[in-house]
């Protein structure tokens, strides 16, 4: 029975009766949601998809428990409960009535479908991409163990994808196609004895499974997680960076690599405040994972009759495959010079999909002191020890980031000169292109920017600025001069074509 075949039986039966008493239907490959003005129920096809068994009471009512169960890690106030859909005398159906059970139904709260993000691309601004990523990375931090995935269920996807494009779908080309399939087989070979090493050290977990923008609700303005995969751990039990790739791969198809990036710099600072160090390493992985992931999207386009889209997920996917080698750019400048506004400018433009990772001495400072990012720290957080503890956290990030095949954007004051040539000296070493920017603002632009920061990882007050230009100003500076003063879109623009 294919997903999409007239139902017959007990499920037309019940289809008829939630239809009859709810607003409006969706249908998906998997399940009939019925949306009430206050609630949403879900059955489970009558159908066995291959991927997902549904054919008996018992795996309909086994998916539906799991369904509830995991969904509730990440938005408890949308899934309720587990009914019982009962036949009730005279032939009728009732929701836990006194009848002969004959079906179960998950009932969720009915929320604005206007706030799902794939409705809103365009609202997922800086802020809500950094929160997005940390939402996840915390997620996943407190998600069960899977060592047995991650690995296994990224090969199982690589060659389910491959049959389905080859087989299944109408409307590709399908020399493309082949060219897809053997570049995503040759990666995964590539990087097998990375993805088993984070299977077996904490990278594989229960995750989302179907990360996407339709699957991120954004309600009272915080990302809320929904509509996990529950019916098959394959599909499930991943390594966490393979789950985050959804997201980033959505985005970057939508032109919305800004995002993208934001979303990949926050997600790894807020994971390495619980992963094993390694967490930089499998980055060297995220192109294949991009890759898959767009190969998913190509067939469910294909299936779904939009040979044109699935066709460009395919580009997508092999392009994935091919990134362009890593940079490492530097940022400096007095507090308030607008380094960080211009690093994430900047990011999506350098190395491979979604850019370069940003990493910030403010976020890396508060990350090695337990604090959240926004926490302001105390003086003595910027003791000797302290200011190059965090330094050297920085360097070692990039160079593992470098390393994996990743572009860094440094974002520091870099007023020592010791650390502008050890920037310069870590680009060399790790044999990648050295792009450094210094940027300048009048002292009185400067005041104000840091007189009104709100909700910022940097303390910097005011009162730092006379002496921080007190030492620039006995320096012989080398880096190339990017003036902030006027709109900074413009000198990211015109630093990035320099």
């Amino acid at each position: 029975m294919s997903a999409f075949d007239a139902p017959t039986g007990l499920e037309a039966e019940l289809m008829a009766w939630f239809a009859g008493r709810t607003q409006r239907t969706i249908d998906t490959a998997c399940a009939h949601v019925f949306l009430a003005p206050d609630a949403a129920w879900k059955i489970k096809r009558h159908a066995d998809l291959g991927y997902a068994d549904f054919s008996t009471p018992e795996r309909r009512r086994w998916a539906l428990d799991r369904e509830l169960e995991f969904n509730r890690a990440t938005a408890p106030d949308i899934y309720r409960a587990v009914r019982r859909v009962t036949r009730e005398p005279g032939g009728g159906f009732a929701i836990d009535g006194a009848g002969e059970t004959v079906e179960h139904v998950l009932e969720m709260r009915r929320f604005d479908e206007r706030g799902v993000l794939s409705a809103q691309p365009e609202a997922v601004d800086g802020d809500l991409a950094d929160g997005l990523g940390r939402t996840i990375a915390g997620f996943h931090a407190a998600a069960p163990l899977r060592p047995a995935g991650g690995l296994t269920a990224l090969s199982f996807t690589v060659g389910s994808n491959a049959q389905l494009l080859r087989e299944t779908c109408q409307g590709l080309d399908q020399a493309r196609v082949e060219v897809m399939v053997e570049a995503t087989e040759a990666a995964l070979e590539a990087q097998a004895a990375l993805l088993a090493h984070r299977a077996a050290t904490g990278f594989s977990r229960r995750c989302h499974g179907d990360l996407h923008l339709g699957n991120i609700l954004l309600e009272n303005g915080r990302p809320v997680l929904f509509d996990c995969i529950e019916f098959n751990d394959l599909l499930s039990d991943l390594d966490v960076l393979y789950d985050l790739a959804f997201l980033l791969m959505d985005l970057d198809f939508r032109d919305r690599r800004d995002a993208a990036v934001r979303a990949l710099s926050g997600y790894l600072d807020e994971a390495a405040r619980s992963f094993p160090a390694e967490i930089w390493d499998g980055l060297a992985a995220l192109p294949l994972m991009l890759s898959v992931r767009a190969g998913v999207r190509a067939h469910v386009m294909a299936h779904s009759n939009d040979a044109e889209t699935g066709r460009a997920y395919v580009e997508a996917a092999i392009a994935h495959l091919s990134p362009p080698p890593p940079v490492l750019a530097a940022v400096g400048g007095l507090s308030g010079s607008g380094k960080s506004r211009f690093a994430r400018a900047i990011a999506p433009a350098l190395g491979a999909s979604p850019g370069a990772v940003i990493l910030r001495t403010d976020e890396v400072r508060k990350r090695l002191a337990g604090v959240a990012p926004t926490d302001r720290l105390p003086p003595e957080a910027y003791a000797p020890e302290h200011y190059a503890r965090t330094y050297d956290t920085l360097f070692e990030s990039a160079r593992a980031l470098l390393r994996a095949g990743r572009a860094v954007v440094l974002d520091a004051t870099f007023l020592d000169p010791a650390l502008r040539a050890r920037a310069e000296a870590l680009a060399s070493a790790c044999g990648v292109p050295f792009r450094p920017a210094w940027l300048d603002a009048p002292l009185a632009v400067l005041e104000a920017r840091v007189a009104g920061r709100e909700g910022d990882a940097s303390d910097a007050t005011v009162e730092v600025l006379p002496d921080q230009a007190a030492r620039l100003a006995a320096q012989d500076l080398a880096w190339p001069r990017v003036n902030t003063d006027a709109e900074q879109g413009a000198a990211a623009r015109a630093w990035l074509a320099g």
